[in-house]
């Protein structure tokens, strides 16, 4: 696996582990009309992106490279923003998981593009089942946003 393509996935890694940690905060401090249901919806989509986060990490060991690994690492790599601890409404905290699903759907079907070309045919098939859920999770909460 070519470096520019390692450093594209590890970018994907980082946002991937920024908003597992951001999930959790909005999972604790949701507040609102609906908050048993999103509560636990937002934990639904930390296990989700927890098995995300390894199949990926995964692939990257298989080719031989290095995931990045560490909270420095995704923080220095990341394009998906820390969000500070304080109660968080319920249609504000489903609008910061939209915004950043889609920048993960985005960068995902980047990579995907990428491992097409370079021939990496498992990655590419990675990237099109989590563009495909990321596209329902999108759906979803662009509805409960209605």
């Amino acid at each position: 696996m070519k470096k520019a393509l390692v450093n594209k996935v590890n970018r994907y890694i980082a946002n991937i582990g920024v908003s597992y940690v951001k999930l959790h905060n909005l999972h604790w401090n949701v507040v609102g009309p609906q908050f048993k249901a999103v509560h636990e919806y937002l934990e639904s989509l930390y296990d989700s992106y927890a098995d995300v986060l390894d199949e990926v990490a995964e692939h990257l060991k298989m080719e031989g490279r290095y995931p990045a690994a560490s909270l420095r690492e995704y923080l220095e790599l990341a394009d998906v923003q820390e969000l500070e601890s304080g109660d968080i409404r319920v249609e504000e905290a489903l609008r910061v998981v939209y915004d950043d699903m889609e920048l993960l759907k985005n960068q995902a079907a980047d990579i995907r593009e990428a491992a097409d070309k370079a021939g990496d045919f498992s990655l590419v098939s990675m990237m099109e089942d989590q563009i495909g859920e990321y596209s329902k999770q999108l759906w979803f909460v662009g509805s409960m946003l209605k």
